[in-house]
């Protein structure tokens, strides 16, 4: 692999009834390097995530809203097809992920080390992470690796560093939290190599906003399942 110099980074935001938060994500992601672009995709929310994000005044800030909620895949598709930078990261609109280590991911992709990164939850320092969050995410890469021929640590990552025409050749089609097994599974049947980085992780609540629950891991592991025999 040749190093990547010019990273122009797409980050799609999807944002559902993240009021409090959206502004300050997009302020903290204005200041990184390497940020070529920002879609916020609000996913249909009930509350002012929409004119909070558009109350953050940055030529590459670009907003889109959906009429209806199509879940977190939903919202990636529609950052996903507009994006025009040549590597994609999905950024939450919580504070659970750190946009000041986006640089830690993007290192080895400029070095020539890697073409695919993700940044691993359970390397780094991490808090707030519920204990059977913990174990299904801990079952659901044990899936993943014995199906796969892998060792991944946390193929659930939120910051996952793709190039953008490689996310869009793997015609994802998971409109909820299951795009996140799918591309995943994807990658690894194409043969990419997939490095992962420490990051820190700072989880939230259900009092907190926090949405994923055990039901997003029964069909995290049909669409593991799924893709492993008609993928």
């Amino acid at each position: 692999m040749n190093p990547v110099k010019n990273v122009k980074l797409s980050v799609i935001v999807p944002a559902y009834n993240e009021e409090k938060t959206i502004a300050q994500i997009l302020t903290v992601l204005l200041h990184q390097k390497n940020i070529y672009e920002i879609l916020v995709v609000n996913d249909a929310s009930k509350d002012k995530t929409e004119q909070r994000a558009k109350s953050v005044h940055d030529k590459r800030i670009r907003v889109f809203s959906h009429k209806t909620n199509k879940g977190k895949g939903g919202a990636i598709l529609t950052g996903l097809a507009e994006a025009k930078g040549n590597y994609i990261l999905i950024q939450d609109a919580d504070m659970e992920y750190n946009p000041r280590e986006i640089a830690t991911l993007l290192a080895p992709i400029q070095e020539g080390r890697a073409e695919v990164v993700y940044g691993s939850r359970f390397y780094g320092a991490h808090t707030n992470m519920f204990y059977w969050h913990y174990l299904g995410n801990k079952f659901l890469n044990f899936v993943v690796n014995i199906l796969y021929n892998t060792t991944l640590s946390d193929m659930e990552t939120c910051y996952k560093v793709v190039p953008t025409q490689m996310l869009r050749e793997l015609n994802l089609q998971e409109t909820d939290f299951r795009i996140e097994p799918e591309m995943t599974c994807k990658m690894i049947k194409r043969g990419v190599r997939i490095l992962e980085v420490p990051i820190s992780y700072m989880g939230r609540t259900y009092e907190e906003g926090k949405k994923i629950t055990w039901v997003d891991g029964i069909k995290a592991l049909q669409t593991i399942l799924y893709n492993r025999v008609m993928g």
